[in-house]
């Protein structure tokens, strides 16, 4: 048994088939008579206090701003490293995949906009189908082996990092409350000193996990969403040390087992339990749930493929060798996987709104256009590749 356990946690697909077995417990859980031990599960208050510092929340908040910052803080050592040795390290490298994030962002957002711009209550959750699920894209890519091309994989990691840059401007614009000028002065202090940490090229993780706790703190105090503190932490952990230790790839490796196969699973099964009750084709025809769709399943491959295919024809990117158009076509649908950053920029955009209703819709339409984006793209990239190996 333990053996079947680790032979599946090596697989490429793995954290992908726990996001979707996690999600559907939640779902299941939620339309069944286990709903009200779910939702109350979720509930459940949980409180750390020191002194008259305080953080009281129910658990899903605790998930959602406390281990959602330690994903951030891998999102965070990853786009650095990306930006420094890899994928992004050059304007030739990067251009490519950066102009598809910007269409993938763009037009996606549009569409929801479109939708829903006549509806007050409904306007928040434009940012919903710009993000794209590495997790369940990378699994999909692996479910068709070695036949896809190593050049397109680096071609979608590259974009949802990138991707994921564009969640984190848009979570720190627009997804800020009302600002804490104690908190946000005591954040500050706290990144000088990781800067600080950073330049005298200080490798012991644990002076940056110390610090980077006080930030989180602050961060959560100061009215700014928390999970920016991860980001900030990860852009902080220096990539060298003096004597050639690795502080940034170390503490990579020991974080992305922990966010693949614990803290994402976590946040599936916390935010992905949409009830059915009292669904109906009105809540699949409503502007919210169609705008998610409609802009994860058709503005999300629209965007990607449009700008990539642009940037070519202008001359400003070149299309990576053995990869053609139908390639970055297949891969564009893949991009409207948004499971995980849709469901996430949801919360934030529903999560405390007075009217219970949207979260659900919203959740019901990333379900709905990640779950045909993961079909459809598979059997197109199947299709592709498969013709690229007989010709």
């Amino acid at each position: 048994m333990i053996k079947l356990i680790k032979n599946f946690l090596k697989l490429e697909s793995a954290s992908g088939i726990l996001l979707l077995l996690f999600a559907s417990i939640a779902i299941i859980l939620a339309n069944t008579p286990l709903e009200n031990l779910y939702f109350d599960f979720l509930d459940m208050p949980v409180r750390i206090q020191i002194g008259l510092f305080e953080i009281h929340k129910p658990l899903l908040m605790w998930v959602n701003d406390g281990f959602m910052a330690v994903f951030f803080i891998l999102v965070g050592l990853e786009v650095k490293r990306e930006l420094l040795i890899g994928a992004l390290s050059s304007y030739q490298k990067a251009i490519f995949p950066a102009m598809g994030a910007i269409g993938g962002m763009i037009v996606p957002a549009l569409i929801y906009w479109g939708l829903n711009h006549n509806i007050p209550e409904n306007q928040s959750g434009w940012a919903i189908p710009m993000a794209t699920d590495i997790a369940f894209a990378l699994g999909v890519l692996a479910l068709l082996s070695k036949r896809v091309p190593f050049a397109l994989k680096i071609f979608l990691l590259a974009l949802a990092i990138i991707d994921d840059l564009g969640a984190i401007v848009v979570i720190a614009i627009f997804f800020s409350h009302e600002l804490s000028t104690t908190a946000l002065i005591s954040a500050g202090i706290a990144v000088a000193i990781l800067i600080t940490l950073n330049r005298m090229k200080v490798t012991a993780l644990c002076a940056y996990i110390v610090v980077g706790i006080i930030l989180w703190a602050s961060v959560l105090k100061s009215g700014v969403h928390a999970t920016l503190a991860g980001v900030i932490i990860g852009f902080c952990i220096p990539l060298k040390g003096e004597k050639d230790e690795t502080p940034l790839v170390d503490l990579e490796h020991i974080l992305a087992p922990w966010c693949s196969f614990v803290i994402l699973p976590l946040f599936a099964f916390s935010n992905a339990g949409v009830s059915l009750s009292g669904m109906g084709i009105n809540s699949l025809t409503s502007p919210l749930t169609l705008g998610v769709i409609l802009g994860l399943l058709i503005g999300k491959p629209l965007g990607v493929f449009l700008f990539s295919y642009i940037a070519v024809k202008l001359r400003i990117a070149q299309l990576p060798k053995k990869i053609n158009f139908k390639h970055i076509f297949a891969i564009s649908i893949l991009c409207g996987i948004g499971f995980t950053m849709s469901m996430f920029l949801a919360g934030l955009a529903f999560g405390d709104n007075v009217d219970k209703q949207l979260m659900p819709l919203a959740r019901l339409g990333i379900l709905i256009g990640s779950s045909v984006s993961a079909i459809l793209g598979y059997f197109l990239l199947r299709y592709c590749t498969a013709k690229q190996e007989h010709n």
